[in-house]
Formats: structure tokens, C-alpha cells, sequence
């Protein structure tokens, strides 16, 4: 059967408590396509991959999609009423401010597909650690390689500079542009 149409409004006015850290999402379709609801503020330093696209809509506010392009890094910004269709395998470290939200949709993860959390040097830019797991619940799953990485100072040290990655931005690190 069909479900029926979603009021995005009144869901958020019902439901915005169920966005919280480190994630700040939750499912509202898991079938044939993965759809969430995503609200800021976030704090994560990880980038994600995964083997399919994602598709990207800012429904309040901007956000920051962080991305390793071509082996250069550099900061996407998605403003309200945006999308954006980010192609398989790119890195990526989507960042929320306060009071906005965005609507995400994920391809079904193919049988024995990978996705991986990949954190990086900020001195020398490196591959500090990767994290891989099929995916099965996206934010359950995130939240337990993030946290698993915050808890590890060794897997957090950089093997090329020794430099100790971040587990969370520093405070007034990355600029809202929602402030501008």
C-alpha cells in the first residue's frame, strides 16, 4: 500500500527533537530509496563515502558540503530551496548550522557494497583512518564508527606527521554562511 504525503512543516514543528548529534537525521523512507531528514547544528570531521550517489535539498538555511574532488579539497555551499547530486565514491563531510534542515535521498546499498568514513590529516592532508562497513542503518552505523574514532587517540594519529586528528571541529573553525 502507499503511504501518504509527507507534511515537512508539521513534521518538523512534531518531530525536530529527533534530530540530534552527531548525526541529526532520521528516516522517513527506507524502501526503494532512502529518504532522510537531516537538521544542523552538526560536528563531525569524517568524510563519507559510499558506491552510489546522493541527492542533496536544502529545504531551510545553508549548509556545507565539504568534498574531496579530484584529490582537491574544497566546500560546496547548498542554499535554501538548492540541491545538489553528489556522484558515487566522492568524499564528503556534510555540514549543518543551526535552524536549517535539509531532505537527502540515498540509493539501496548493492550487495556487498562498502561504505567507509574516512578522516584526514588537517596538516598534511592524509589518510588518518577509514572505517568501512556494509550498510544496513546509516545512522546507527555512522554514529558508532564516529565514536569509536573519537575514543581511539591512536588511530586518530597521523602515520606521515603524527599530527592528533580532531573527532569534532574546533569551535568557529568552519564559517556559517547562513551569517554572512
Amino acid at each position: 500500500m502507499l503511504s501518504s504525503p509527507l507534511n515537512i512543516p508539521k513534521w518538523l514543528e512534531e518531530n525536530s527533537h529527533m534530530l540530534q548529534p552527531p548525526i541529526n537525521n532520521y528516516c522517513v523512507y527506507n524502501k526503494d530509496v532512502t529518504v532522510m531528514i537531516v537538521g544542523g547544528p552538526n560536528a563531525r570531521t569524517d568524510y563519507h563515502i559510499n558506491e552510489t550517489a546522493e541527492w542533496f535539498y536544502q529545504y531551510q538555511g545553508k549548509m556545507m558540503l565539504k568534498v574531496v574532488d579530484e584529490g582537491r579539497f574544497r566546500d560546496i555551499i547548498i542554499g535554501e530551496g538548492e540541491m545538489f547530486l553528489l556522484p558515487p565514491n566522492t568524499p564528503h563531510n556534510p555540514v549543518r548550522f543551526a535552524n536549517t534542515v535539509g531532505i537527502v535521498l540515498e540509493q539501496p546499498r548493492p550487495e556487498g557494497s562498502l561504505d567507509r568514513l574516512r578522516w584526514y590529516c588537517t596538516n598534511c592532508q592524509q589518510v588518518v583512518d577509514e572505517a568501512a562497513f556494509h550498510c544496513t542503518d546509516l545512522g546507527t552505523q555512522i554514529k558508532d564508527a564516529v565514536n569509536s574514532f573519537k575514543a581511539d587517540e591512536k588511530r586518530r594519529t597521523c602515520d606521515k606527521c603524527g599530527t592528533m586528528a580532531d573527532s569534532a571541529p574546533a569551535p568557529g573553525s568552519i564559517k556559517d554562511p547562513n551569517l554572512e
